[in-house]
């Protein structure tokens, strides 16, 4: 059983009840679930993820003080404190994690201004282009069990995907650091004898075809100890996360040297021929700087598409 099962019997079984019990007329009002930070939320713990932060519990989403003031809060908050504590074999912690309660009493509003900055789930263009993408993978992970007014359904269907605009000002931003990381930088940095610099190269060049492969499949890039397991489950492109695995694990001797150059333009090879049968670029080439530019002259307002095309990365 994984953390987001566990997560919804605890909750059928243990709070569904004590809140018709308790508290019915909070129900319009509440959201429950499962989904932010941790490895449950997004379905990628295992056993080895239960030596830390693993417990039955899930989150009881309350809108601010005007609907549900402090003094009812608070005893609601009691109320789920007082919730078995043990279920299915597993104990609740008493310690709460690194970054705060992941479980319990939280307001809606403070839980996504502390994910993306947005009380009310709603971004300005500055911020789709900044707001880590983990953060929004966090912000729109899990599951909703229950929502009484619908209104954390609404903010996080409405942090779903990228904008197409910000998608394609992230897309250009990446396959330029992609073009100069790999195409360019890591031959030079060998010629150079720089070999760990050559690896920085290889680095930059992975970590931004990873984002390349997300966006092409819009979808969000996690914290980065689960981006490759994520990738591994993409729809697109997935297959490139074994090359980018030995393109980080390998050395840069010159047999290996030659193969990575092989790879790394074969990875580009396969991103160009998405990004074309996306209809996303009009260069006819296997540079990837030519697929940059073409990508950002696509962008449909002037004003982000007129910002530096790194100006998202």
């Amino acid at each position: 059983m994984n953390g987001l099962e566990l997560a919804r019997q605890f909750y059928t079984e243990c709070g569904e009840p004590m809140l018709k019990e308790q508290f019915p007329q909070l129900l319009p009002h509440l959201a429950a679930g499962l989904f932010g930070s941790g490895s449950e939320c997004a379905g990628f713990d295992d056993t080895l993820s239960r030596d830390h932060d693993f417990e039955p519990g899930f989150m009881l989403l309350l809108p601010g003080e005007d609907v549900v003031d402090r003094k009812t809060a608070f005893a609601l908050e009691r109320a789920y404190a007082k919730l078995p504590k043990e279920f299915m074999g597993f104990r609740r912690s008493t310690v709460a994690p690194v970054g705060g309660p992941r479980h319990g009493v939280i307001r809606t509003a403070e839980f996504f201004a502390d994910k993306i900055g947005a009380a009310d789930g709603i971004l300005t263009v500055s911020q789709w282009l900044t707001v880590p993408e983990h953060a929004l993978f966090e912000a729109t992970n899990g599951k909703l069990f229950f929502d009484g007014c619908g209104e954390v359904t609404r903010i996080r269907e409405g942090l779903s995907a990228y904008p197409e605009d910000i998608r394609r000002k992230k897309l250009a931003g990446n396959l330029l650091l992609m073009a100069q990381a790999g195409q360019y930088n890591y031959t030079r940095c060998l010629k150079h004898g720089e070999t760990g610099a050559a690896q920085l190269a290889v680095a930059a060049f992975v970590k931004a075809a990873m984002h390349t492969v997300f966006l092409l499949n819009g979808a969000y890039m996690p914290y980065y100890k689960w981006s490759f397991r994520a990738m591994r489950a993409l729809p697109k492109l997935s297959m490139l996360a074994e090359t980018l695995e030995v393109l980080l694990t390998t050395d840069n001797e010159p047999a290996t040297a030659e193969s990575k150059y092989d790879m790394i333009e074969d990875a580009a090879a396969d991103v160009i021929d998405e990004l074309m049968q996306q209809g996303l670029t009009k260069a006819i080439c296997g540079d990837l700087e030519k697929h940059a530019y073409s990508v950002n002259d696509s962008i449909a307002d002037g004003d982000i598409r007129n910002l530096h095309i790194l100006a998202s990365v």
